[in-house]
């Protein structure tokens, strides 16, 4: 997977240009795209397996912040974090899905942990030692964030969680969760708060596994008289928004960016099936009608990548990008969606068969369109950031 024309535009630096570099090696390497058997126990090891190999390979220290603590670099390099989730995405989307969440999952403890949180959680992200999960949805709360119900109460010692979460990625399967929880300092949003809490607390209970279109381990969790002390929350009280918010700007972004590589790999299989499918004495590619679909893929891609890497050089010189993050993540995401979807008709029958790259590529691209902000609360974050002029 290499586009030298991309690379060459200017966001990008000669340390990027290396960095892809290496990455495409060791991917082609190590990583395949390959039907798996999908039952919960198998995608769980598997899973694992995959943070271990991502942190052996020393890519995980690209997911977390400050040097101290095993990181690449003392900030989060965005272009770096796309690189990586676009090049997995085309490789494999479980090893996406295994980085992406390391990086989600630690990304509080990153940008305001305690110098003692950091220490004791962000050198095992790094190294792939321990599993992250970000624990924000609910079942009445998905985009609505200040609908949180999931409470927190000071105790003589810190705080006591009850309530539930869903929808949580890495559900159990980590080893500890950021998890965001009502403690009423104010209505609304301003009155949640941000925890770590260790996945063996006495309380926290896996109360489901979900299983979904393209099988990654969920789980719905739930807090009984969960007790964590007072130096597990993370920034000051009543600040969990704030956390919760700013987490999601780094990485939404990244989200773009693995719809990038599920788009990529369905373009990259439809040239190469073009071109050597027999049909009417021709191949498909000879056809006027797959030039025309080739050409909308590639179109489609080219605006999708410009809008994500625009966002993330954005980040990278310290600029505020919420606008532009929203831009990058639905455009990149309904765009790979039709790129796939073309995909999947170009192939015929084959584009339908279990276990064929583009039939799970056409599963894994679905989720992106609603995870860390639906395409429609991606249009509300832009009409009403360009409306406040």
């Amino acid at each position: 997977m290499r586009y030298p024309q991309e690379l060459n535009w200017p966001f990008f630096e000669a340390a990027h240009r290396d960095f892809k570099s290496r990455l495409d090696a060791w991917s082609t390497a190590q990583l395949t795209h390959v039907a798996r058997d999908e039952s919960q126990p198998t995608i769980d090891a598997e899973c694992i397996r995959l943070v271990r190999l991502l942190g052996e390979g020393g890519w995980l220290r690209h997911a977390v912040a400050g040097m101290a603590h095993g990181a690449a670099q003392e900030l989060i390099d965005t272009r770096q974090l796309c690189l990586l989730r676009e090049t997995l995405a085309f490789h494999d989307g479980l090893a996406d899905f295994a980085f992406a969440m390391q990086g989600l999952g630690s990304g509080a403890i990153s940008l305001f942990g305690t110098p003692a949180q950091k220490a004791h959680y962000l050198p095992r992200v790094a190294s792939g030692q321990a599993l992250a999960a970000f624990a924000l949805s609910e079942a009445q709360a998905g985009s609505d964030v200040a609908a949180l119900q999931c409470r927190a109460v000071a105790t003589e010692h810190g705080y006591q969680i009850d309530g539930g979460k869903t929808w949580i990625s890495n559900g159990g399967i980590a080893d500890f969760y950021v998890v965001f929880a009502r403690t009423d300092e104010a209505p609304g949003s301003r009155g949640i708060s941000a925890f770590i809490v260790d996945a063996d607390t006495p309380g926290l209970h896996i109360q489901e596994r979900i299983d979904v279109v393209a099988s990654h381990p969920l789980a719905t969790l739930r807090f009984e008289q969960c007790h964590i002390p007072a130096t597990q929350r993370i920034g000051e009280a009543a600040q969990g928004f704030k956390v919760a918010m700013a987490t999601l700007d780094v990485f939404r972004t990244s989200v773009a960016a693995a719809a990038l590589g599920f788009a990529r790999r369905a373009l990259h299989e439809s040239i190469a099936w073009a071109r050597t499918r027999p049909m009417l004495g021709q191949h498909l590619a000879d056809f006027q009608i797959t030039q025309t679909k080739i050409a909308q893929m590639a179109t489609l891609l080219d605006a999708a990548t410009l809008l994500t890497y625009r966002a993330a050089w954005l980040r990278d010189q310290g600029q505020r990008i919420t606008r532009e993050a929203a831009m990058a993540k639905m455009t990149a995401t309904e765009n790979a969606q039709q790129i796939i979807d073309m995909a999947v008709q170009m192939h015929g029958g084959m584009g339908v068969r279990k276990g064929h790259i583009v039939e799970s590529l056409y599963r894994e691209i679905r989720a992106l369109r609603i995870y860390e902000g639906a395409t429609e609360v991606q249009q509300l974050i832009i009409g009403r950031d360009l409306l406040k002029g």
